[in-house]
């Protein structure tokens, strides 16, 4: 006999067999036991979960020489017929290629005849969404009322394709992705079985890979013993299969963590190296990240992540070294970048360029804090405000010797050159001419002009009230774009924030 392949080969015949789908299968066995078994069954889900398989154990459970029961013996000629697809009372249709009205009206001719040999005709229609509206409404009347001795059975990954009228008449069974942990003893069963030691890494490769379809990972299994033998190791599976390993994706992700551009770089490198898939790849990173927030959201990440335990210390513990706004604001950065690495003429390049901008992070505040921070700066609360590195605070310029006469210009000068609250203008015009008038002004004796000394006191004394820190509304909007770009070269995210914010108000 030819060989067969692993999906054919453990494809399960009883309902204790099936993998995943313990709600399902305790629902029909009950209905089964308690002799409630509808006439029209669907079961939907995504591929290789067991729709047609289950179809299959419940047209043994109807028919079986010791049935209906919930537990088919699979030694009777009835179930023998049916699990080798001999039986002539069991109808297993493909939707795909009988789609149209005049096959549904043969079906009609053929189930009103008694079965041949079994207790009831079972008819299973595969990918039933598949049917045109024409023959789901010729089905309608047939499946409302059908003949004792029919039962029907769709199977469909689309659910939302098929007309409401149709489910309406049915029982639903919606199938799960089946979990990473019963994929991987399910999987080292089947390698034990045929006598293949298979690494636990490796096994962890490919439930990743089949993304919860049984049947996925048994053709990937297969290709896997194919190429390694009697001995199935992580490197190999990841050989044969075009995968990156986990290590490579966490070096990855935390070199982006720890702002190391080189590292990263190097390591995107060794994944071209290996010729995966960008999308693949992209998928694999942003993943990682995925689980890494969990970990940072939830003290308990076990509830959320459906991963061995082992990886999901290795995450915690990077999740102890980097706040949760640092990871949620490259992840985000990360998110978008390679978005449009998918789409890209140079998906490279931006790859690069998402990763550079990742980088660019660093340790991240939340921005209610920060706008506190400005709100105290604003209001003159003794925090320095943030401006550019190009610009300096203003100097006290030395005066030199004038003629009385000319201290007023000197004066206006130098309160022009320091930007300072506009409505204190007037204050300051008044104390310069108090400065001239006054008793305290610079005494102008006959033998000469006054010293330069004196006159640099005065004038400093005079203007001291005067501080960066005294600033107007008018002139925090006038600064406001060049606070931006300061920003904008160490914290970008941040800058895009700021850019949409308005003042509104000073207060204090």
């Amino acid at each position: 006999m030819s060989y067969l392949v692993l999906a054919r080969k453990s494809r399960p015949q009883t309902f204790d067999e099936v993998v995943g789908q313990k709600i399902i299968v305790r629902t029909l066995q009950n209905a089964l036991a308690a002799g409630r078994v509808p006439h029209g069954l669907i079961f939907s889900g995504i591929r290789g979960t067991g729709k047609t398989t289950l179809a299959r154990i419940m047209a043994k459970a109807l028919n079986c020489e010791q049935g209906p029961t919930p537990t088919p013996c699979n030694t009777c000629s009835s179930c023998r017929d049916i699990g080798a697809g001999a039986s002539v009372d069991l109808h297993e249709i493909d939707g795909a290629s009988n789609r149209g009205i005049q096959e549904i009206r043969d079906l009609k001719e053929n189930i009103r005849f008694m079965p041949t040999s079994a207790r009831f005709k079972i008819i299973i229609i595969d990918e039933v969404h598949m049917l045109t509206s024409e023959a789901f409404n010729a089905l309608l009347k047939t499946l409302e009322e059908p003949p004792d001795h029919v039962y029907f059975m769709f199977a469909t990954t689309e659910l939302h394709k098929v007309p409401v009228t149709i489910l309406s008449r049915c029982q639903r069974y919606e199938l799960q992705r089946v979990g990473r942990r019963e994929l991987a003893a399910h999987y080292t069963r089947l390698a034990e079985s045929e006598g293949i030691t298979i690494e636990p890494a490796a096994v962890d490769l490919i439930v990743r890979e089949a993304a919860g379809s049984v049947r996925d990972g048994l053709s990937l299994l297969d290709q896997v013993f194919s190429y390694c033998g009697d001995e199935v190791k992580a490197e190999e599976v990841a050989e044969v299969l075009g995968l990156v390993s986990d290590q490579v994706i966490a070096d990855l992700g935390e070199a982006l963590l720890a702002g190391d551009i080189s590292r990263a770089m190097e390591q995107l490198n060794q994944v071209y190296g290996y010729g995966m898939n960008i999308k693949r790849f992209t998928s694999e990173l942003l993943s990682w990240f995925r689980h890494l927030l969990f970990c940072c959201l939830n003290k308990e990440p076990g509830r959320l992540l459906d991963l061995p335990q082992e990886d999901i210390a290795r995450f915690a513990e990077i999740a102890g070294k980097y706040p949760l706004p640092t990871v949620y604001g490259l992840f985000n950065i990360l998110l978008e970048g390679l978005e449009r690495a998918n789409y890209s003429s140079q998906p490279r390049l931006a790859i690069e360029m998402a990763f550079i901008g990742a980088v660019q992070v660093g340790d991240v505040q939340p921005v209610s804090e920060l706008l506190v921070r400005l709100d105290k700066i604003i209001a003159g609360a003794g925090q320095e405000i943030f401006m550019p590195s190009s610009s300096e605070p203003p100097r006290k310029k030395k005066v030199d010797q004038p003629a009385p006469g000319d201290i007023s210009e000197k004066a206006q000068t130098e309160f022009q050159a320091d930007p300072v609250k506009e409505q204190k203008t007037e204050q300051v015009q008044t104390a310069k001419k108090q400065t001239l008038a006054g008793k305290d002004a610079v005494a102008v004796t006959s033998d000469g002009p006054p010293s330069e000394e004196k006159v640099t006191n005065h004038a400093e004394k005079k203007l001291e009230p005067v501080q960066r820190t005294t600033m107007g509304l008018r002139d925090i909007k006038r600064r406001w774009p060049a606070f931006i770009d300061y920003v904008r070269d160490r914290k970008p995210w941040m800058a895009a924030t700021l850019q949409k914010a308005v003042t509104v108000t000073l207060e204090n």
